[in-house]
């Protein structure tokens, strides 16, 4: 057995003394900033019947915390209910937060610091069933540039970015 195991969704977790970037697969990423984001997110997830990851901003967890974004997804799976999605919250290069995203039961942290200590960082997350990754995805849909529109208008542009998508993985 390698450092490498697939996870059965095409993506390969660590193991041990491994360090990985996550794929995403057949989950497009979108990137939110904010519980409308990841309300029109889901919604247009669950239209698609596609799976989805809501994806934080580049150091979300330093300047927002591990706290705002769990209760977040949270609160758009408990509104958007038939939606499959993974949260992942971008820690940057900061091992308190993510010691404090990982206590907070966040599933999936990026951390960009030292392969060192990402190392002893994935060993304590994977004892508590966190996925860590020392990449951030390639940011498919970023939500910033339509910071303040309408939810519809969210939703909509997260239609067509998976309409996109699934047109671009089945050729």
């Amino acid at each position: 057995m390698g450092f490498f195991e697939p996870d059965g969704r095409g993506r390969r977790l660590l193991r041990r003394d491994a360090l990985i970037t996550l794929g995403t697969g057949d989950a497009p990423v979108v990137i939110i900033h904010s519980l409308t984001h990841a309300v029109a997110a889901l919604s247009a997830a669950a239209e698609a019947g596609r799976p989805v990851t809501l994806a934080s901003a580049p150091g979300a967890g330093i300047y927002a915390g591990p706290c705002w974004f769990g209760a977040l997804v949270a609160a758009a799976r408990e509104a958007v209910p038939a939606a499959d999605c993974r949260g992942l919250l971008d820690c940057g290069d900061d091992a308190g937060t993510v010691q404090a995203a990982i206590a907070a039961g966040v599933e999936a942290i990026v951390f960009t610091g030292r392969s060192d200590v990402a190392r002893r960082l994935a060993d304590i997350a994977e004892q508590r069933g966190t996925r860590l990754v020392t990449e951030p995805p390639a940011a498919a849909l970023d939500l910033a540039t339509g910071f303040f529109d309408g939810a519809e208008t969210l939703r909509r542009r997260c239609i067509d970015f998976l309409s996109c998508r699934r047109a671009t993985a089945s050729n």
